[in-house]
């Protein structure tokens, strides 16, 4: 038995230390960049693949391919990823969303390029870099792991390293040349990612999928260290490799031996599961708001012509009606990552999950297989498998209530290898499994009829969520989460609500799949697709519909030929461009088109025809620039229109009486709050009552900030009472304050980008306290108020000036009609006269009633508008009155607070 236990142990040391390797790349990589590298395992493929074909089909001696392979190719691969791919993001600012699209990019172009060059085949000659014994590769990980320590703690690369991941702007600052670091880390964690190809392709089946695949399930290591301590995650590594191992030896009895052998099989799966989804989240600098701009909309005609193109295989015969068929279905899968990740902004890279067991579902159904129910008529058990499936949608919706960025993406990763491991590579689940077509559908023709039919029904479903008062909600968590729930939105439920709702689409989506190939195949279904299908909807349009028609086709059309990996090569070249074009092909196109007319000279001829068949547009007398709105020059110049806009008027009367002014609305009894060790609020009291604005002043980090954020319920204090009416709402969420009457806006703008004006007043009108007494003139009533009811109410707020978009997040906080109105440094950023006419405004919101606290570095605006002051410092109010009392008492107004 002891020898049983050895020779496991060194089995487990063997893949640990590969395992190993991978999270020393990873986070040298991340603590380097701020980027976890997706690509990691393509990269380990790639370098396997070129190394075989040095030493197995060129012949050359090992030492000379693996030189090549490892000192050239691989920190090569790493330099032109940071140089060309993540710089030009590094310059843009990093979008978060951007940086995981473009990670995901290479991923896919990689995997794509290896099946064009080297096939789809698996290969099992891979050359032996280092022998079967494990010291000589644990060895190897021990002395990275060294060196790596060695160089981050002793010498100065190590320190500038430190200090580009503390703050690289500040380390840019000092002299740091952080694209030098950022290089080398690139470059270290390429080579760390071909040492691990190299090491793991003797052991496994080398081919395009399976291998990146593999490298990538062992991220659980870099995640359980943090993404910051190399020895942490060599220890994690060896002590899963070994566990792994040793549970091969157990061979329980009954129904508990397959699942057993799954764990055992896949303990470094379970790992992951357990890092992304239990561990606290990493990534914290990449939960930020995702940028969105305004969207785009569809030429007229196009819709006309996707369903020509969509009807024109009717007329297909043989093979290509054969390959046609899987469009409609693909093209229902993709409709889920609009719904999700284009409509509701949330990263999710486990779609395939929920479209493979969509296609188990139906295909267990159809068979009486299913526990507990009998056996369903194919289109039934299809209908039944997507309500089964729908409910599944939690299983990465629950940790998109508390994830955001990298986070999410590496759980909704995690589900979706969780499930190809332990459900569709699994023989019990699997075995024996056939699936067949509906009655009356046999036929490829009447079944290509059948999945347009259920293709429109799915778009008619997208369009459901993405219109009206849900696609409203929707885009609003996307632009900006945070200002989304200080409208009223009720964030965490409809995060839920997008992915229960994707699932359905995918479920749907897979059964049809499944019953046009007539099987239930696990490879259409791994993890792999899902991270090709989400980087195709990501680039061809994640908010389109006919984006993900157009990215089905071009998955499936592409790949229909003798060698497949076309399409992905393709994608993974958009998603690689997101750098340099943030906004996608459209806008690279759209560039490009600019450019050419730009360059391009008309004949005199030419001239006189344009004149010709363009009189009206030539000739009419420009429109006068909306206000507050950008208006564009000839020659691509751009003029701004005033943003002031017209003096506000007295608010109209509410609809309900306001409550006595000797009661306060809003107060705070022995408030504590803290952060860490830190405490950022100790002990405030404070009343916030009606028809007055109260003001808070204060230095910087004296806890105004933190203070603000927990009356409006975005903080949960430590200690203490928030009352709201002499109700406590100390635990409320943000939302259900805003839905109660309490309103905010933010110091940084909090709107909706891809929204218009008036759309973004409606979002507060239909989520906050107005949506639940309808009030249905609450919308018009303040663009009026606001000077927003002109043309500007249909401009997108994506490019509008600071000053027309103050008024646009104050009128969506007013249509909600509050009793307490908190505003976040409202002058920021406005000139004299937009200050002056806020001013206006407040004292008449004020005087009718409403109650107001603002808190203000601007002491000139504090003295004219407050009606009490509160001073605060080291998180204590250390005085408090009218203005003229206070503010003399701070020595004077121009002192900065």
């Amino acid at each position: 038995m002891s020898s049983l236990t050895y020779d496991l142990t060194l089995a487990g040391l063997s893949v640990g230390s590969a395992a190993a390797l991978t999270g020393i790349g990873l986070v040298v990589t991340y603590r380097a960049t701020g980027v976890l590298n997706f690509a990691h395992g393509a990269v380990a493929m790639v370098c396997a693949y070129v190394l075989r074909q040095c030493v197995v089909e060129w012949g050359w001696p090992l030492w000379a391919g693996a030189t090549v392979t490892l000192v050239v190719l691989a920190p090569g691969l790493g330099l032109v990823l940071e140089r060309f791919v993540f710089r030009p993001l590094s310059v843009l600012g990093q979008d978060p969303a951007q940086t995981l699209v473009a990670a995901i990019g290479v991923f896919v172009l990689l995997v794509g390029g290896a099946a064009l060059v080297w096939g789809q085949g698996a290969r099992d000659d891979a050359p032996e870099l280092v022998s079967a014994d494990p010291w000589g590769q644990l060895a190897v990980v021990l002395v990275l792991a060294a060196g790596v320590g060695v160089v981050i703690r002793r010498t100065r690369f190590g320190r500038e390293l430190r200090a580009v991941v503390d703050d690289r702007r500040l380390a840019v600052l000092g002299g740091i040349d952080a694209d030098r670091v950022a290089a080398a880390g690139w470059a270290f964690g390429s080579f760390t990612a071909g040492l691990t190809g190299v090491l793991l392709a003797p052991y496994v089946r080398l081919d395009p999928y399976g291998l990146p695949l593999l490298v990538m399930e062992v991220v659980a290591v870099a995640v359980a260290a943090r993404m910051r301590s190399v020895p942490v995650a060599v220890v994690v590594a060896l002590g899963i490799g070994v566990a792994q191992s040793q549970l091969t030896r157990l061979h329980p009895a009954g129904w508990g031996e397959p699942l057993l052998q799954a764990i055992g099989a896949n303990l470094f799966v379970v790992a992951l599961l357990v890092a992304a989804l239990a561990l606290p989240r990493i990534g914290t600098r990449d939960a930020l708001p995702r940028t969105a701009t305004a969207r785009v909309p569809t030429p007229s005609g196009v819709w006309i012509v996707a369903v020509v193109l969509f009807l024109l295989p009717l007329g297909f015969a043989g093979s290509d009606l054969h390959t046609a068929i899987q469009v409609p279905a693909l093209g229902v899968v993709l409709l889920s990552l609009v719904v999700v990740t284009g409509r509701g902004g949330q990263i999710s890279l486990g779609q395939a999950a929920y479209a493979g067991l969509g296609a188990l579902f139906t295909a267990l159904l159809a068979a009486g297989r299913f526990p507990g129910l009998p056996r369903l008529p194919e289109l039934a058990a299809l209908a039944v498998a997507v309500v089964l499936v729908a409910p599944l949608g939690v299983l990465t919706g629950w940790p998109a209530i508390s994830r955001q960025g990298l986070a999410l993406a590496l759980a909704t990763f995690a589900v979706g290898v969780g499930v190809s491991r332990f459900v569709f590579a699994q023989p019990y689940a699997v075995s024996g499994l056939s699936l067949g077509r509906p009655a009356g559908f046999d036929g490829d023709r009447a079944y290509y009829v059948l999945e347009l039919s259920l293709l429109a029904a799915a778009l008619l479903a997208t369009h459901t969520l993405r219109g009206g008062r849900t696609g409203r909600a929707l885009a609003a968590m996307r632009d900006h989460e945070a200002g989304a729930s200080a409208s009223g939105v009720q964030v965490p439920s409809l995060k839920l609500l997008a992915f229960v709702a994707g699932a359905a689409l995918a479920a749907l989506g897979g059964g049809m799949l499944g019953m046009g190939l007539r099987a239930f195949d696990p490879g259409a279904y791994d993890p792999v697709r899902g991270l090709f299908w989400f980087a195709a909807v990501v680039v061809l349009g994640a908010d389109s519909t006919l984006g993900a028609l157009a990215a089905a086709a071009l998955l499936v059309g592409l790949d229909a030929g003798a060698r497949g990996g076309v399409a992905a090569a393709l994608i993974g070249v958009l998603a690689v461009l997101v750098g340099r074009f943030p906004g996608g092909p459209y806008e690279a196109l759209r560039t490009a088109t600019g450019w050419l007319r730009r360059r391009a000279a008309l004949t005199p001829l030419g001239a006189r025809v344009r004149r010709t068949l363009r009189p009206v547009r030539q000739r009419a007398a420009p429109r006068s620039a909306p206000t507050g709105a950008t208006a564009s020059a000839p020659g691509g110049v751009t003029s701004r229109a005033p943003a002031s806009g017209p003096e506000p008027a007295p608010p109209p009367s509410r609809r309900e009486p306001p409550p006595r002014p000797d009661h306060p609305v809003l107060t705070a009894r022995h408030l504590h709050a803290r952060y860490d060790h830190f405490t950022a609020v100790d002990g405030v009291d404070l009343d916030v009552p009606p028809g007055k604005v109260t003001a808070i002043v204060g230095p910087n980090g004296a806890g105004k900030s933190t203070l603000f954020h927990c009356l409006a319920g975005t903080h949960r204090p430590s200690g203490g009472q928030v009352l709201f009416g002499g109700r406590d709402v100390t635990r409320l969420a943000a939302h259900a304050r805003t839905r109660l009457g309490i309103a905010r806006t933010f110091q940084q703008l909090a709107v909706f980008p891809s929204l218009t004006v008036a759309e973004n007043v409606r979002v507060g009108a239909e989520q906050g306290r107005a949506g639940r007494v309808a009030d249905p003139g609450a919308v018009e009533r303040e663009l009026r108020l606001l000077g927003l009811d002109g043309p500007v109410r249909a401009l997108p707020a994506a490019g509008l000036p600071t000053g027309t978009l103050r008024r646009v997040e104050l009128a969506r906080a007013l249509a909600g009609g509050p009793r307490v109105l908190l505003l976040d440094e409202p002058a920021a950023g406005l000139d004299t006269a937009e200050v002056a006419a806020l001013t206006k405004l407040l004292k008449a919101l004020a005087a009718d009633g409403t109650a107001l606290l603002v808190v203000e570095h601007d002491l000139d605006l504090v003295a004219d508008l407050a009606d009490v002051v509160h001073v605060m410092a080291a998180g204590r109010i250390v005085a408090s009155g009218p203005p003229d009392r206070v503010l003399d008492l701070l020595g004077s107004r121009e002192a900065p607070v």
